[in-house]
């Protein structure tokens, strides 16, 4: 199978100067559907490794269950939203950067091939110009309400095409992009392959959970990703404030001790945990900031947290328990309640691995979606 995307993890690239971007764009702003967003303005000029082929993505902006959505000549680089332009959203979403707004930065690739013809050809002209890609942020309200906002998370399907989970040349397309390895693809089908025959009605459920929860200590694992919570749902569930800040060390509660926090439906105060935070239960880190107020992807609409929840820096999703977007690339930022960590006093190398910076091990890469 011929990629789409000349580019792979780890591939050093530059972005292009404004104005040759401004000429890759439509009079919205976007390019294939994909919106060149204000924020991604500072970058214009610097250099960057490859962090993930963008070749697949999550669509949150759709009822659950969220499905996975196929996108051609885009890559992930080591740069996130700040939301200066979007009223401050503070999600902190990886950017999508289609590879004709980049350029190689050595001699050791080909040329990035331009999806749009002659755009970057000397003397043609833009047809958007800086300030038409920042009022084209938002939309405003007709009766005055807050205003509705328009990035890359809530224009996804509008960039991108429906990908079947069961399509297998999504996760070849893994591999060969550099994304993950063959052991993570190996597990990932085995686990998916478990959670399904559980999910199967045919009486094997309860069985294959009880020993998955049994035996769990002999692979070093945690308990089985989608346990229920144990406060019966509609209960009260508690809180834990610490008011941590950015910098601080915490350590992320066992499993064990999270799932007495949360009620069956696995909710705490109506955030969800999911199972892609259990994989960093004991891990150290460094909290990365408060959260208050960010985008909702499903209306485009700035909602505003009752409890600010915490991000931790460089954790990430890994899409390793998602059903139908497993080994999705986008990365967010999963959330955070403070009773599900504990401050450490005490900066100390820990089991996992995780140094004293607080950084996690990467291994591959939201999202979980909490909001």
């Amino acid at each position: 199978m011929k990629s789409n995307n000349n580019l792979h993890v780890g591939d050093w690239v530059e972005v292009r100067s404004k104005e040759e971007i401004l000429r890759t764009l439509d009079s919205d702003g976007r390019l294939d559907g994909m919106p060149f967003m204000p924020e991604m303005l500072k970058f214009c000029g610097q250099r960057f490794r490859v962090y993930k082929s963008a070749h697949k993505t999550c669509d949150y902006t759709t009822p659950y269950p969220y499905h996975m959505r196929r996108l051609a000549g885009t890559v992930h680089l080591e740069t996130r939203c700040d939301g200066e332009a979007h009223g401050g959203c503070q999600a902190g979403c990886l950017l999508y950067w289609k590879e004709v707004w980049l350029k190689p930065a050595n001699g050791n690739l080909a040329a990035l091939s331009t999806e749009v013809g002659g755009s970057l050809a000397a003397g043609s002209t833009a047809r958007c110009t800086s300030s038409e890609v920042a009022a084209h942020t938002q939309i405003s309200d007709p009766d005055g309400g807050p205003p509705t906002y328009v990035c890359q998370a809530t224009q996804v399907p509008h960039a991108t095409k429906p990908l079947a989970w069961w399509d297998l040349r999504q996760y070849l397309q893994d591999y060969w992009s550099g994304n993950v390895g063959l052991e993570r693809i190996f597990s990932g089908l085995t686990y998916s392959t478990f959670y399904h025959l559980s999910q199967a009605g045919i009486g094997l459920g309860p069985a294959m959970r009880w020993f998955y929860n049994k035996f769990h200590r002999l692979w070093g694992g945690t308990l089985y990703p989608r346990t229920p919570g144990l406060i019966p749902e509609g209960k009260p569930t508690p809180t834990g404030p610490q008011n941590l800040q950015p910098g601080e060390l915490v350590r992320v509660k066992s499993h064990e001790e999270i799932l007495k926090s949360v009620d069956s439906s696995n909710r705490n105060r109506g955030m969800y945990w999911d199972a892609e935070l259990v994989p960093y239960c004991g891990g150290t880190y460094r909290v990365l900031k408060r959260v208050t107020k960010l985008i909702d992807e499903k209306t485009a609409k700035m909602v505003e947290m009752k409890t600010p929840c915490i991000i931790l820096d460089s954790v990430v999703c890994q899409a390793r328990y998602s059903s139908c977007r497993m080994l999705c690339p986008k990365a967010m930022y999963p959330y955070w309640r403070e009773i599900w960590l504990e401050r450490v006093e005490k900066v100390e190398k820990n089991d996992t691995g995780v140094s004293d910076t607080g950084s996690a091990a990467e291994t591959t890469t939201v999202s979980s979606c909490q909001h």
